[in-house]
């Protein structure tokens, strides 16, 4: 099966949350299963060529329609991680993908406009024919009316279109007539049947867009899948899902375990996993060398050596992660006399200076170090350093982060919200036995919630570390590879492909 994803990041290249490593995992598990997977991708100057290999021009002047005219653009192809990649690179006047960033322009809408009606075009005078089109989030949106409306007129028809949902906060609302600048009549998809937003008549909603002319759509988790449905989880858009229900499914994203694994990670100076030390000591690659982990990211960040467990947190810091709660969290960890390494950044001005006037108040602290950027090393060693994993989402399509935690032996206190609650099962709460818990569980979205977990974590790794020793392996063992989701998204593309069982298993066999 041929399968071609458009979207607007893919790790490590250009990442900047969980969608590029989302499209990473899922495509590199797909090809190993022996399907055809292509990526297109818009040619950012600020991406990391070092990770791709091979880049050459496959196609030098792909004309592209916008704003009344046809413009130029060159596509490159490399390989990232062994997947093939195109490149869409734009020479329009407005400079639209050399700024220097992935996001967070005041054009931002027009950008991914102009890259997806490229995108489809690159497709057509290619002549490509995947099985099928699997679009992400509102940026790629809009290739799913483009290609029903426009380009099946042309004879482009055979490819299905599956679109994924990453997080319904973002859904990329523009006015009408800005779909006239990439060729569409606006004025026809002002209706509610098609891209009329439901609560500003005056805006075009992208994303219902893609919901409404999609032949199949899903979304990170079966719980956030539930909680779109619901007025408050859809953000507006849950009558139109709820009118789609029949063609919408929450799966569950999986880890790349090639690339987040403490057993085999590039970034970390030593390996461990989730095996006891054996009586011969031949196997160094055991649990225990964790703490060398530790040891080392205390030297680094200036942290003192005692007897204390680390706090990790690795987020984008919006208002989704539940910022206050972090704070709280920072302030907590401390009072009950354990250490909190923070690494990541905020889009949003106000965010961002709270939280260096925040690294300012607890500069040279012993116990605290914030790291405001984001750098993929560092990640790395967070996770394997930390004992625990703060995740206070306030909502959380799925949340990779506690997955990758719990693989690195550092066990996740999480809000019980989307994806968390469907991966998270607490040690002290969820009913289960205790081999299938792994981690502290909290409802509430206040500081006492987020007490009632974390004040646990702390005391069960002070007082009962033969328990909290059983809960990491309990984490570490627990498989969230990307096998099983990529057999669910497989499911998909063949039903609406009209691939027979028979003929897929017979082509991955060749």
């Amino acid at each position: 099966m041929h399968i071609i994803h458009i979207a607007s990041e893919l790790a490590p290249i250009a990442k900047v949350g969980g969608l590029a490593d989302v499209l990473l995992g899922l495509s590199r598990e797909l090809s190993w299963k022996g399907h055809d997977v292509d990526i297109v991708i818009p040619k950012y100057d600020c991406m990391d060529g070092n990770d791709v290999r091979d880049l050459a021009v496959v196609y030098p002047d792909l004309m592209s329609f916008y704003e009344g005219e046809w413009h130029s653009n060159t596509v490159w192809t490399g390989w990232a991680e062994n997947l093939r990649v195109y490149f869409i690179d734009p020479h329009h006047p407005r400079f639209f993908f050399n700024r220097g960033c992935f996001y967070g322009c005041e054009d931002d809408i027009e950008r991914y406009l102009y890259f997806s009606r490229a995108a489809l075009e690159f497709l057509f005078k290619k002549q490509l024919q995947p099985d099928i089109i699997h679009l992400h989030d509102w940026q790629t949106a809009v290739v799913a009316p483009l290609y029903k409306d426009m380009y099946n007129q042309l004879g482009f028809n055979k490819a299905k279109l599956i679109f994924t949902i990453h997080n319904l906060e973002y859904q990329g609302k523009c006015a009408v007539p800005d779909l006239d600048k990439i060729g569409l009549d606006g004025k026809k998809y002002d209706t509610l049947e098609k891209l009329q937003d439901p609560h500003q008549p005056a805006s075009i909603n992208l994303l219902k867009g893609a919901i409404v002319y999609a032949d199949f759509v899903t979304t990170v988790s079966p719980g956030y899948a539930k909680e779109a449905l619901t007025p408050e989880g859809g953000r507006g858009l849950d009558k139109t899902l709820k009118q789609y229900e029949d063609k919408f499914i929450g799966i569950l994203n999986g880890i790349d375990y090639s690339y987040w694994n403490p057993e085999i990670d590039r970034y970390l100076p030593v390996h461990y996993s989730s095996r006891e030390m054996p009586a011969n000591k031949k196997d160094k690659n055991t649990l225990d060398r964790k703490a060398y982990v530790k040891k080392l990211l205390r030297e680094r960040l200036m942290l003192d050596e005692v007897h204390s467990p680390i706090v990790g947190c690795v987020a984008r810091l919006v208002p989704q992660k539940g910022i206050e709660l972090i704070k709280h969290a920072l302030k907590r960890t401390i009072e009950k006399g354990g250490q909190f390494a923070l690494l990541g950044t905020s889009p949003i001005p106000s965010i961002a200076a709270d939280f260096h006037a925040l690294k300012q108040r607890y500069a040279d602290h012993p116990h605290v170090h914030l790291m405001l950027y984001y750098q993929e090393e560092l990640s790395h060693m967070i996770y394997a350093a930390s004992d625990m994993f703060i995740v206070p989402s306030l909502f959380e399509p799925c949340g990779l982060t506690q997955m990758i935690a719990l693989k690195y032996g550092s066990t996740p206190i999480v809000r019980r919200t989307g994806g968390l609650a469907d991966t998270i099962f607490d040690v002290d709460y969820s009913g289960l036995e205790f081999d299938k818990t792994n981690g502290y569980v909290f409802d509430d979205p206040n500081e006492r919630g987020m007490e009632s977990a974390l004040d646990r974590a702390i005391e069960c790794w002070f007082h009962h570390p033969d328990k909290w020793r059983k809960l990491m392996i309990n984490g570490m063992n627990i498989d969230f590879s990307w096998n099983k989701p990529s057999n669910l998204y497989l499911e998909i593309y063949q039903r609406v492909a009209g691939i027979p069982a028979a003929k897929l298993n017979a082509t991955k066999k060749l």
